[in-house]
């Protein structure tokens, strides 16, 4: 179990207060501080995906849509007993809430891309007959409209008429001369509910009437005249009906509540955890953050990590770019990584920034480092930071580590994270490290896994001679004597005690007379320690300056090669294009040959049927050699591809219509024949001008010693190859001596068939023509009459 002194030593609630201002009621902004880790992966990988698909529709611009809301958590407590009503004012807060219900239940129950949060609010109504009444019945001030109900809009329509009767007699009264002079002012007001004028004291027996009170300073008597008290009285009459009616509605709505007040109850409960969910999506938005993995194998892995506190602040300052992002890996066989360096160098904010993630991660939240990021399933954070001394203990700093750590020793196992800051401090430094290292070594057989701060050279050697330890260190640069907050690990830093209080004024004897005290194997230690760190900075720019090289180099190739493919495919398209282009001008010529068919129809007709055949053949041998060059196309990509376009289907052969592009899956629906099939975009290539076979089992008739169907089957094939069928079949069927042909091009959406009419319309070879009757299938057919 996590304690909260260890979120507290982690920051984790002041984290949560940040993230809990972005709630729209006090109830989530609890909820959210209410946050704490889970403890099976089921769980967090839940809340992971929920909070992944509201960011989702954020980013698509279709945020979540929840408002500010009331707490009414309180007034369902109250409702639900046999009887109880609530008042006006308190009805009107259950109408945001049902209101959030049911919109967020419409803006969510469609997307099926949205599992998680469709799982989460699929029991979200908003009760629309509840709300309904309450809209009708009382308004967002919570007061009760007239609309409530129809004896209630009657009382207050007569209620209305009474006062206005009311305060006209009591105007003729101020008007009239005679009582005028009696008056103290000339305005009608209300006393104790009741209608009067202000009357002079002296003069309050000149105008009959009953006191109701008295000014302050005694001069004014506030008179209801005999004259109204009838009226007045009938007025308070209605006024009583008036509130029992109100209060009659109240209990009736309350007790429509009532019924599903159990159900209203879970839906708010679910409001108020989206709510806190969009807090943490809005968080995570602002501070960039990724989803981690969680896994079981005791592994941390993170990847330009930041700590979102210190991002924070210098996010308040502009300056953002001071944060260096932490890589860490530790696990399988290192699972004790000990970090040294200098003083302000960062150590205990790495160490912290881990402990911090970790929790977020198990919390369900995501966490700000990159999405390669991996953290375990632990069951238990030990954590000793600070300077915990206390005189009422009678604690000194060294026995608090020590209380701590003996605790750590007890609690430590496989699903544990141990973070200690300033390991072996506040006693005899030989002292402190040999305890340290002995600690290590103890906590090293538990499996868990451990992340320490020193400055004890001692702990240095132990960690780089024991199996299953590494060092890491906090970079410094050695010229300026400034901490660079990098982390590297596999080797030991420096404190550069020495070299920082020379820096701040300690005076240089006092600096010679410290090193001459540390010994020359200390001295010997930093410098080998010193030239390590250097040799390895200029090997790592050695292999930047390489690794930015051989970028250039592949770019350069890849240039190189995009603009041989470039030359290639725009010389193909030349010569395509040359050969289409003598294609248009065969098809154009065989046009006008076919138009001249009926005047040479009893002159010359094989000469030139064979001329035409010429033609065809020398068409299609164009055909064939743009199909060569087809192949040779660049690959068609989903976005190129449109509804309606023709393309080349491998498996089937021929060239089909796309009737539908489905992009999530890079397939196709196509036409084969007269039926609709799926294909994958590997199978698809630009068309050919190969089309499906028709077949025509029709009435044939013969003349000469060509026979020609009566009957031309276009179903199934796309306008353009239709055409190309139809045009050389009219005049087949012309020369047959066909005097009425039927094309059959079905209904679908029309194109076909307005297509076929349009070509039809002014041909040469065409009297007129007629949509079919209803035995020889309608308008799916065209009868055509030839001249």
């Amino acid at each position: 179990m996590i304690t909260e002194n260890s979120l507290d030593l982690l920051e984790f609630h002041k984290l949560l207060g940040i993230i809990s201002n972005f709630a729209h009621s006090d109830a989530s902004k609890k909820s959210v501080v209410d946050i704490r880790p889970l403890y099976d992966r089921e769980n967090i990988e839940r809340r992971l995906s929920q909070i992944h698909e509201i960011r989702k529709i954020a980013h698509e611009g279709n945020p979540l849509k929840v408002s500010p809301f009331p707490d009414i958590s309180h007034l369902i407590v109250r409702v639900k007993p046999e009887g109880a009503f609530l008042e006006a004012n308190e009805l009107s807060d259950f109408v945001p809430v049902l209101h959030i219900a049911s919109t967020i239940s419409l803006q969510i129950k469609e997307r099926f891309d949205l599992p998680f949060l469709r799982e989460l609010t699929n029991h979200l109504t908003g009760h629309p007959d509840i709300l309904q009444i309450l809209n009708k019945s009382i308004n967002s001030e919570g007061n009760i409209l007239d609309t409530a109900s129809a004896m209630l809009s009657e009382l207050r329509s007569q209620i209305r008429r009474l006062e206005v009767r009311i305060i006209k007699k009591l105007e003729e009264i101020v008007r009239d001369n005679r009582l005028s002079i009696f008056l103290q002012d000339d305005f009608i007001t209300k006393r104790s509910g009741r209608w009067v004028i202000p009357v002079r004291m002296d003069s309050k027996g000149q105008v009959p009437g009953v006191v109701h009170d008295v000014s302050r300073s005694g001069e004014t008597a506030f008179i209801e005249p005999l004259s109204i008290i009838n009226i007045a009285n009938e007025l308070e009459n209605l006024i009583a009906e008036q509130k029992a009616e109100e209060i009659r509605i109240l209990k009736n709505i309350s007790s429509k509540m009532r019924g599903v007040i159990d159900q209203i109850d879970a839906e708010f409960h679910t409001i108020i955890y989206l709510d806190m969910l969009n807090c943490i999506a809005q968080f995570a938005d602002m501070l960039k953050m990724e989803t981690p993995h969680i896994n079981d194998s005791n592994d941390i892995l993170l990847v330009r990590a930041l700590h979102p506190l210190l991002f924070l602040t210098f996010q308040k300052m502009g300056n953002t770019q001071l944060v260096i992002p932490l890589d860490v890996q530790l696990g399988d066989d290192n699972t004790v990584m000990v970090i040294t360096g200098a003083n302000a160098g960062g150590k205990t904010i790495a160490i912290k920034t881990i402990g911090l993630l970790l929790i977020m991660a198990l919390s369900g939240m995501p966490v700000p480092a990159d999405s390669l990021s991996s953290l375990p399933l632990i069951h238990n954070l030990l954590i000793d930071i600070g300077d915990e001394q206390s005189i009422e203990s009678n604690l000194s700093t060294f026995s608090a580590h020590v209380s701590h750590i003996s605790e750590i020793l007890q609690k430590a196992d496989s699903k544990t994270l141990i973070l200690i800051d300033e390991l072996g401090t506040g006693t005899d430094p030989d002292e402190g490290a040999a305890l340290a290292c002995a600690v290590l070594k103890e906590l090293r057989k538990s499996n868990a896994l451990i992340f320490a701060t020193t400055h004890l050279t001692a702990i240095k050697g132990f960690v780089h001679q024991t199996e299953g330890m590494m060092n890491a260190s906090m970079e410094f640069d050695q010229n300026t004597l400034t901490p660079l907050y990098s982390l590297k690990v596999g080797e030991p830093g420096q404190s550069y005690a020495l070299e920082i209080a020379k820096r701040y004024g300690l005076p240089d004897n006092i600096i010679a007379s410290a090193k001459g005290m540390l010994g020359s194997m200390k001295v010997e230690f930093d410098s080998l320690i010193a030239d390590l760190n250097e040799k390895r900075k200029q090997y790592e720019h050695s292999l930047h300056e390489l690794q930015g090289q051989r970028s250039e180099v592949e770019s350069k190739n890849k240039l190189l090669e995009k603009t041989l493919s470039e030359t290639e495919n725009r010389q193909k398209d030349m010569l395509a294009k040359a050969y289409k282009d003598a294609s248009d001008i065969l098809s154009d010529t065989k046009r006008q040959m076919h138009a001249l068919l009926e005047k040479a129809r009893k002159k010359g007709k094989e000469k030139i049927r064979e001329n035409i055949k010429k033609i065809e053949l020398i068409q299609e041998n164009v055909s064939e050699k743009l199909m060569e060059y087809d192949k040779y196309t660049v690959a068609l990509t989903i976005d190129e591809i449109k509804e309606g376009d023709t393309v080349f289907v491998k498996s089937l052969g021929y060239d089909t219509s796309v009737m539908e592009v489905i992009q999530k899956h890079n397939r196709l629906k196509v036409m084969a024949g007269n039926r609709e099939i799926e294909v994958s975009l590997s199978d698809i290539s630009f068309k050919r001008g190969k089309s499906v076979e028709v077949k025509t089992i029709l009435t044939q008739v013969t003349q000469g010693d060509e026979t020609v169907s009566s009957k031309l089957n276009l179903v199934g094939l796309r306008v353009d190859e239709a055409l190309s069928r139809l045009e050389p079949y009219l005049n087949h069927a012309s020369l047959a001596g066909l005097s009425e042909i039927t094309i059959i091009h079905g209904i679908g959406k029309g194109l076909l068939s307005r297509a076929v009419r349009e070509h039809l319309t002014g041909h040469p070879l065409v009297n007129h023509f007629r949509s079919g009757m209803p035995e020889e299938g309608g308008n799916g057919v065209t009868v055509v009459i030839l001249i």
